[in-house]
């Protein structure tokens, strides 16, 4: 499944932005599933760095379900340490971020991990307890980035209910006033995702690793949480300044997103199953060009998408005016076809937290009408193909390999969409180098 490590392909790093992941720099000996030697354990015995015992197989029949039961563990485990130190800390803080844990989504990141390492020739007892136990970790910094992204962005919803902070606002003694439950709400949920944190990077700490599979895995880790804080202050940067340029809401989104949700978790996978420099730059290539396009879909969910489905509530980009690919190339092409009632729509709504349903729906329609919508998803696809094409070139899609291509393929997946009324293709008409940055 992939070329076998050798010397001289040890020094090979991955391509920028991710200058730091370095695949393991000499070779040694860890049992894959078939029996046959794979890199990662110093010449040791899996047994002699493992503490868990896991059954592959049963992991594969339902990963998510393998992941959540691993997270009671740890978070059990978590809960009872905090009720040492306080009962109402335990109590009201850490049985929150527990539970705001447990109910997470589709386990993606923590699934990307897991697919990874098999594919990248690993697969011992010893190589999926170190996957998975990372997997809990990626579910738990993944509570530290919502919490904080809510009370940043102010977001009332999340996962169709209330928001951290909200939730806890909401729980306070009728005697506080409006304004003290608010900051009161916002600071422990601040606290809670400083929680999460601690207790995802304590997670990876207690991995068992050899140790310079570990000295792999902790580069990766700490990049992914340096990468993570930077692309959400881009993000909050571009509000502050109104930025609109397509590249750099690209770049925002690669950092934001990409790297965060893709590209890192298929590193650490293969990282873990101690896959050669050439493989692990593939991969994070082919992570890159997907995350960007999860990253641009979950822009176009966030204006056309259903509540309902996507358990937030709609238009929360443009009331914030978030420095969004999708609003950057709207205003791009609005400008470029001198549309000036499209321009004033857009002046009126982006930012514009008193934003009304109808106000929402005048967005839609010009990003229909000036094609930008139809511009993003075309980069979608895009962006898709070429991730795929990157990991066809390090992966035969067969056994766990096609699994993490399925998944991957999903990740960006084109959702269906209403019909477009006044669309216009995204060629139509002249557009600027800014404008067409958003079609390339």
């Amino acid at each position: 499944m992939l070329r076998r490590t050798r010397a001289k392909d040890q020094h090979a790093a991955a391509p920028s932005p991710a200058p730091r992941l370095v695949a393991p720099a000499r070779p040694a000996v860890r049992r894959r599933r078939d029996g046959r030697a794979a890199a990662g354990t110093d010449g040791a015995d899996p047994a002699d760095v493992a503490s868990v015992s896991v059954d592959p197989d049963l992991v594969d029949a339902d990963v998510p379900a393998a992941i959540g039961r691993a997270l009671e563990q740890v978070l059990a485990d978590r809960l009872t340490r905090a009720g040492v130190l306080d009962a109402e800390f335990a109590g009201e803080l850490g049985e929150r971020v527990a539970r705001f844990t447990k109910e997470g989504g589709k386990r993606t990141r923590s699934q990307l991990v897991w697919w990874s390492m098999p594919a990248c020739g690993g697969g011992d007892e010893a190589t999926a307890a170190a996957a998975l136990q990372i997997g809990v970790a990626l579910e738990l910094i993944q509570t530290c980035a919502l919490v904080h992204d809510d009370v940043m962005d102010g977001s009332a919803l999340r996962r169709g209910r209330p928001a951290f902070h909200t939730e806890v606002r909401d729980g306070c003694d009728g005697g506080t006033s409006p304004g003290r439950a608010a900051r009161f709400g916002a600071a422990a949920a601040v606290l809670a995702g400083d929680l999460a944190l601690a207790s995802a990077d304590d997670v990876v700490a207690d991995t068992a690793l050899d140790p310079w599979t570990a000295s792999v895995v902790r580069e990766v880790w700490s990049d992914m949480r340096t990468e993570m804080v930077a692309g959400q202050f881009l993000d909050l940067r571009g509000q502050l300044s109104a930025s609109r340029s397509p590249s750099q809401a690209l770049r925002a989104a690669q950092l934001k997103s990409a790297l965060y949700s893709v590209v890192r978790p298929l590193a650490l996978g293969a990282a873990v199953a101690g896959a050669d420099g050439r493989t692990m730059e593939a991969l994070c290539s082919a992570g890159r060009h997907v995350g960007a396009a999860f990253q641009l879909r979950d822009d176009l969910e966030d204006v056309f998408g259903d509540p309902q489905r996507t358990g937030k509530d709609c238009g929360g980009d443009i009331r914030e005016g978030k420095p969004t690919y999708l609003a950057a190339v709207t205003v791009a092409r609005a400008r470029a076809k001198a549309d000036l009632p499209a321009l004033e729509v857009l002046e009126r709504a982006l930012g514009n937290r008193d934003l009304t349903r109808a106000g929402l729906d005048e967005v839609r329609e010009v990003m229909v009408r000036t094609g930008a919508r139809a511009a993003v998803e075309a980069k979608i696809d895009r962006l898709s193909a070429q991730g795929l094409r990157h990991f066809d070139g390090a992966l035969h899609a067969v056994g766990p390999a096609s699994r993490l291509r399925d998944l991957l393929s999903a990740h960006a997946a084109r959702a269906a969409a209403p019909p477009r009324a006044r669309s216009q293709p995204a060629s139509d008409a002249p557009v600027s180098s800014e404008a067409r940055e958003g079609v390339r």
